[in-house]
């Protein structure tokens, strides 16, 4: 990722939620007949801005999501969360998902789609619209809508480097 302000969170001593995004089924045939396994994407966040994916792949359900939160612990971001919403729009692409989250006012919830909707809620977003286009495989749309939280620029930073107030970074 080229961008700068994309900020890594170690998980030790935080506590963390998590959503299962979905579960998959996989078969294998062979000689000997079927072998089943299962792939979970499981979505960890704090509900306070920090959110991270995983996935995980073993021969049991509880296995495959175990595995999913470990490797989900692995890889956070910190996403700037202002007064229950976004700070602004954004557009988040991975492969053939594209994905839209907008700030919303108080009150409005988080009105997003199912894999959208776990990583949004995951971050501790209240107030979000958000709108999936192209693919709606869960696996793109997750790092998708991860790869517009980590766009997200924090207005106090943005105040700082500007020498403005907050008030003038959202009123021009």
């Amino acid at each position: 990722m080229s961008n700068v302000n994309v900020k890594k969170v170690k998980s030790s001593d935080i506590e963390f939620k998590d959503r299962l995004v979905g579960i998959q089924r996989v078969t294998k045939v062979t000689k000997g007949g079927r072998t089943f396994s299962f792939s979970a994407i499981v979505v960890v966040g704090n509900e306070n801005g920090v959110v991270g994916h995983g996935l995980g792949k073993a021969k049991e359900v509880t296995a495959a999501i175990a595995k999913g939160i470990d490797d989900a612990k692995k890889n956070l971001i910190k996403v700037p969360v202002l007064k229950g919403t976004l700070p602004h729009e954004q557009i988040g692409t991975f492969s053939g998902a594209r994905v839209f989250i907008k700030p919303a006012a108080p009150g409005t919830g988080v009105i997003a789609g199912g894999a959208m909707r776990a990583v949004l809620e995951s971050v501790g977003v209240k107030d979000v619209l958000a709108k999936s286009k192209g693919s709606s495989n869960p696996h793109s749309v997750v790092k998708a809508t991860i790869d517009a939280l980590t766009k997200m620029r924090d207005p106090y930073a943005i105040a700082q480097l500007r020498g403005i107030s907050l008030n003038e970074v959202f009123n021009g």
